[in-house]
């Protein structure tokens, strides 16, 4: 015999639904409001820092703040509630953050400045890809991962080698420029090359001799190919990763509209709704 679900049973299978069901219309609008309020409350932090605004808007800011402070609250608990074991996620990456990302104006009654840590909350916003749960989303990130992940080897070797090359050219001009061009230590000389290699150039500190000139456009020109070296290595992995997912695998056209380019554990076509 079936046991009668009891009225806070059915509150929890709803809302289990509109917080978790990301495939369902409700869900998917408590994400899009979810995401809306966030980015209202980190833009919220940044503009309390601004002098003027803040002057003008404080008391209206601070009401948003708890406003918000408070909606975040209650979704966590409903989070907690709608679940049959809570501290799954609770103890799970994204509660960790939700739970962060509620207490600063809390302990901002007890400790002054601690509500400018709220802007953690933007770690929040990684939810976005919870949202885009489209196959095609799917498949170009585990294909990003993928390509990532084995190009590691290489990507380290490489920054090893440019923090060698680094060490190198930071002490030659260290002997070349000395104190006088305003390279004072090896330190502050391998800080110059750095600077100078990822082609950032402050130019709090630049090279006063023609050889040290020298050196320096030979590390400028060096810059230009380095930068390229990190992308060419993912960009090629990821091809890599593309071409050996078979084709059969990677699109499965509809039925009903012949539309191309779901995976193959989709379960509704997203461009015309039929059952896959």
């Amino acid at each position: 015999m079936q046991r009668i679900k009891s009225k806070f049973d059915a509150f929890r299978q709803k809302t289990n639904i509109v917080i978790y069901g990301t495939n369902t219309a409700s869900g998917r609008l408590f994400d899009l409001v979810l995401l809306g309020v966030i980015l209202l409350s980190v833009i919220i932090v940044m503009l309390e820092t601004v002098k003027g605004f803040d002057t003008k808007y404080h008391d209206e800011l601070i009401i948003l703040e708890w406003v918000i402070t408070i909606f975040f609250t209650l979704e966590y608990l409903l989070r907690i509630i709608s679940l049959k074991k809570p501290w799954k996620y609770i103890f799970s990456f994204y509660g960790i953050i939700d739970l962060i990302a509620t207490i600063p104006m809390y302990f901002s009654l007890f400790f002054v400045g601690t509500s400018v840590l709220t802007v953690v909350r933007a770690l929040r916003l990684l939810r976005l890809f919870k949202i885009l749960k489209h196959p095609q989303f799917s498949s170009q990130s585990t294909h990003l991962k993928e390509a990532l992940i084995a190009s590691k080897g290489k990507i380290l070797i490489f920054i090893y080698f440019m923090l060698i090359s680094s060490i190198i050219i930071g002490s030659v001009m260290y002997v070349v420029e000395g104190k006088e061009g305003g390279f004072t230590s090896i330190p502050i000389s391998i800080y110059w090359t750095i600077v100078t290699l990822t082609t950032v150039g402050y130019g709090d500190i630049s090279p006063i001799t023609p050889l040290g000139q020298a050196i320096a456009s030979l590390v400028m020109i060096m810059g230009y190919g380095i930068i390229a070296v990190p992308t060419g290595i993912v960009s090629a992995e990821f091809a890599n990763s593309n071409r050996k997912k078979p084709r059969a695998e990677r699109i499965n056209p509809c039925s009903v509209c012949g539309t191309e380019g779901h995976e193959h554990n989709a379960k509704y076509c997203y461009h015309c709704g039929a059952d896959l």
